[in-house]
C-alpha cells in the first residue's frame, strides 16, 4: 500500500487545519404568501422570514462547523477541526508498474500509467460493489484538461500551441481521460492501493470506446481511420459527471470544441462546427500533429465528442460507451436518478452562456436484481429539453426526430441527426437560454433538482426575466427545479422526474450581498456572516439533503477577493440560503467534485489547476501547491484532497 502524500505541517501547504431565503413550499403556505419579499409582484423566488430565523437561533444553519478563513493563500485552507489530506496527484501512481514521477522528464507513457492532469468529476464507489462501505472503494476522477504552460518547462499560456512538441503533445493526450484507483481508509487516512486490481488509466490516446444508440455507425461519424463510425479513441475534456444505479461512471465530455484546428467554412459540417464554438483555431497544439484534430482533413471528427460516456469502474478490462442517446452538446453532469414508475432520469446542463437544461429518460425500467439488464439502458429512451415560464413553470420539450420542426425540411433526416445536432434542436424548439447551466443534482431527501448556473456576462437588459433577473450576471445563481410529488415530506420517495411539468424557484443569487450593485439574494444573515460566493460550479447533497457547492471564478478569483472552495447551505428551514464557507483551494486554482462517502464521514474534493494565473509558467509558478518544493522547484500539481473531521464525526453536523 501506497501512503498518501503528507504535507509536513511546517510547511505553509499544511493538510492539518487545527483548530431566504425559507422553508420551501408546502402544504401550508399558498403560492402567493411563499413568494412575499424578495421578488414581490414576481414568480419563482422563495423569501425567508427574517424574525422567524432571528428567534430561533443565533445561527439558523444546520450545518455545524465554523467557517474556514475567506481569503485567498498559496496553500488549501479547511474549516477549523478538520483535516484536509492531499490523496492523490498528478504523475502519483496509478499503476503498479508506473514509473516515480519526474515533472522535468514527461514522457507519454509514463503518463498512461500516472494520474492524470486537471481533475474534475469525482466518485466514490464503495468496495464490495453493492455495499454501503465508507472505509473501502475506488476513486474514479475525470481529467478535464492541460495546462502546458505549467507542466513543461519554456511554455506560456500564450505560445504553448506553436512551441510544443510532438512528444509534449503526446504527454498532454496521456494526461487526459480518466484515473481509477482503489482507497482504503487506516488509522492515519486514506490511502491509494498500489497494487489495486482495478486501477486503471483510460486517456485521450490510446483508449478505444465504441459508440452505441442511435448515432452509431452514422455517416457523420465515420472518418479514415474509422470507416465504421463506431469506435473512438479516447474521450476529451471530462468535466462532471454522475453515477448510475447500476454502479458505473458517466463522464461527460465538455469543451471538446477547443481540441480543432482548421476552418470550419471548407467542412460540410460548418453549421454545426460553429454551433459547438469550432471556429478554426485550436487552444493545443495537436492539430498540428494529428490530423484527426484537423477538421479540413477529418470534418467528422469533432462529432465522435461531446457525449456522455459510460465506463464500468469494477471491471478494468471493459471497453467505455458513448451513449449518445444523451445527445451532444457541452456537457456538464450526469446526474441519475429511478423515478418512481422504475425509469432512470439523467439531467445534464450545457456548459456555455445561453444554453440549455435537458432531461433523458429511458425507455424500459431499472432492474435491481438483474444487472445485465441496465448493462444498455442508456441506449433506448427520449431526450427533453427545459423551457422556463414567467410564471414559475418548467415544460420538457422532447427532442424527437419526425416531431414538430425536427424534419428533414430542417435538416433533421433521422433521429441519429437530432443527436448529433442536439443544440440545433433545442434552437428550434424554443428551450429557454440560460447563464451557463453547470452540475445539475438531484436532492435525495427533498427530490428536487438543484441547477448551478455559473454566470454570464453577455446577459443585456432586455434579456433579463424572474429566471434570470439580472444582466451582466458576473456571480451566477442557483435555481430549484420542483417535479411534482415534492411538496409532501416524502419528496424523494414521490417525486415525479418523468413528468411533463416542473415548477421552478431561486434559490439564491450569488455575489456580494453588502454590494447593492451585485443585486446578490441570500438569506439575511448571509452579510453580517460575510460568507458570500460566487460563480456555482458543481455540487453536491450530504444525507440530510443540504447543498455543497463548489465554485469556479476563473480569472475574476482576485477581483472578487475570495478563494474558489466549497460552500454548504441548507435548502429547507430557517437556514435555507445561509451559505458557509468549508473549503479554500490555493490561489489560482479552482474548485471541483465533490463527493462523499455513504456516512458522509469523507469528502473527498478535487483541486483543478493550481497556479493558473495569466503570468504563472512551470518555470515561476504563482504557487508550489501541493508539495512546495523549493529545491527541486516543482510545478504545482492538480490533486485529490480527502477532508475528514478530527474527531471522526460526520461533516457538517
Amino acid at each position: 500500500m501506497t501512503r498518501k502524500k503528507e504535507i509536513n505541517a511546517s510547511q505553509p501547504a499544511t493538510t492539518r487545519i487545527a483548530t431566504p431565503l425559507a422553508d420551501l413550499i408546502d402544504a401550508r403556505l399558498s403560492r402567493r404568501s411563499a413568494l412575499k419579499g424578495l421578488f414581490a409582484g414576481g414568480a419563482a423566488m422563495v423569501v425567508a422570514p427574517v424574525a422567524r430565523a432571528a428567534t430561533q437561533s443565533a445561527d439558523p444553519s444546520s450545518l455545524g462547523f465554523a467557517q474556514a478563513p475567506h481569503k485567498i493563500e498559496m496553500y488549501h485552507q479547511a474549516a477549523p477541526g478538520h483535516r484536509a489530506d492531499v490523496l492523490i496527484r498528478w504523475g502519483d501512481k496509478v499503476l503498479r508498474d508506473a514509473a516515480e514521477f519526474d515533472p522535468f522528464n514527461l514522457s507519454a507513457e509514463a503518463q498512461e500509467t500516472q494520474f492524470g492532469y486537471n481533475n474534475d468529476f469525482v466518485a466514490f464507489l464503495p468496495l464490495p460493489r453493492g455495499s454501503k462501505s465508507s472505509t473501502h472503494g475506488l476513486l474514479a476522477v475525470n481529467h478535464e484538461y492541460t495546462n502546458p504552460e505549467l507542466m513543461f518547462s519554456g511554455l506560456t499560456a500564450n505560445d504553448a500551441a506553436g512551441k510544443m512538441t510532438r512528444e509534449q503533445a503526446d504527454v498532454e493526450l496521456s494526461a487526459h481521460g480518466l484515473s481509477v484507483v482503489e482507497i482504503r481508509k487506516g488509522a492515519n487516512g486514506w490511502e491509494v492501493v498500489a497494487d489495486g486490481r482495478m486501477n486503471r488509466r483510460i486517456s485521450a490516446r490510446t483508449t478505444e470506446m465504441v459508440v452505441a444508440g442511435p448515432a452509431a455507425g452514422h455517416d457523420r461519424l465515420k472518418t479514415k481511420a474509422d470507416p465504421t463510425g463506431k469506435h473512438v479513441i479516447g474521450t476529451l475534456n471530462n468535466c462532471s459527471g454522475g453515477v448510475t444505479p447500476w454502479g458505473t461512471v458517466l463522464t461527460a465530455e465538455e469543451n471538446f470544441n477547443t481540441y480543432f484546428g482548421g476552418d470550419p467554412d471548407k467542412t460540410p459540417e460548418a453549421a454545426n462546427h460553429k454551433r459547438l464554438g469550432i471556429k478554426g483555431k485550436s487552444r493545443y497544439s495537436w492539430p498540428r500533429f494529428y490530423d484527426r484534430f484537423d477538421i479540413e482533413k477529418e470534418p467528422n471528427e469533432p462529432n465522435r465528442f461531446g457525449w456522455v460516456v459510460e465506463i464500468d469502474p469494477y471491471d478494468p478490462q471493459s471497453t467505455p460507451i458513448k451513449r449518445t442517446t444523451l445527445g451532444r452538446f457541452k456537457h456538464e453532469a450526469a446526474t441519475c436518478v429511478v423515478a418512481p414508475d422504475g425509469r432512470v432520469v439523467v439531467y445534464s446542463g450545457d456548459d456555455e452562456a445561453f444554453e440549455y437544461i435537458y432531461r433523458f429518460i429511458t425507455a424500459k425500467k431499472f432492474a435491481p436484481n438483474n444487472p445485465a439488464a441496465n448493462r444498455d439502458l442508456l441506449d433506448e429512451g427520449t431526450l427533453y429539453v427545459a423551457k422556463f415560464d414567467d410564471q414559475g413553470s418548467l415544460r420538457w420539450l422532447p427532442l424527437v426526430f419526425g416531431q414538430g420542426p425536427l424534419t428533414p425540411a430542417n435538416g433533421f433526416h433521422s433521429q441519429a441527426d437530432v443527436l448529433i445536432d442536439t443544440r440545433r434542436a433545442a434552437d428550434l424548439l424554443g428551450a429557454t437560454p440560460m447563464d451557463r447551466p453547470e452540475d445539475v443534482e438531484t436532492n435525495p431527501v427533498n427530490g428536487r433538482v438543484y441547477v448551478m448556473l455559473t454566470n454570464n456576462n453577455t446577459r443585456k437588459p432586455d434579456q433579463i426575466s424572474k429566471l434570470h433577473p439580472r444582466p451582466t450576471n458576473l456571480y451566477g445563481h442557483i435555481v430549484e427545479l420542483l417535479p411534482p410529488g415534492t411538496e409532501g415530506s416524502d419528496g424523494a420517495r414521490g417525486a415525479l422526474h418523468t413528468a411533463d411539468e416542473f415548477r421552478w424557484e431561486v434559490l439564491l443569487l450569488a455575489g456580494n450581498p453588502a454590494k447593492p450593485e451585485h443585486g446578490a439574494k441570500y438569506h439575511p444573515d448571509t452579510e453580517k456572516h460575510g460568507n458570500w460566493l460566487a460563480a456555482p460550479d458543481n455540487c453536491t447533497f450530504d444525507n440530510q439533503g443540504r447543498l455543497w457547492i463548489t465554485t469556479d471564478q476563473g480569472s475574476s478569483q482576485r477581483k472578487n477577493g475570495i478563494p474558489d472552495g466549497v460552500y454548504a447551505c441548507d435548502v429547507n428551514g430557517a437556514g435555507r440560503g445561509l451559505t458557509k464557507f468549508f473549503y479554500a483551494v490555493p490561489k489560482d486554482a479552482e474548485m471541483c467534485g465533490p463527493a462523499f462517502t455513504p456516512d458522509n464521514r469523507t469528502l473527498f474534493v478535487a483541486v483543478q489547476h493550481p497556479g493558473e494565473e495569466k503570468d504563472s509558467t512551470f518555470d515561476n509558478p504563482s504557487t508550489r501547491w501541493p508539495d512546495f518544493d523549493f529545491k527541486r522547484n516543482t510545478p504545482p500539481r492538480p490533486s485529490i484532497v480527502a477532508i475528514t473531521r478530527e474527531d471522526g464525526g460526520v461533516i457538517g453536523g
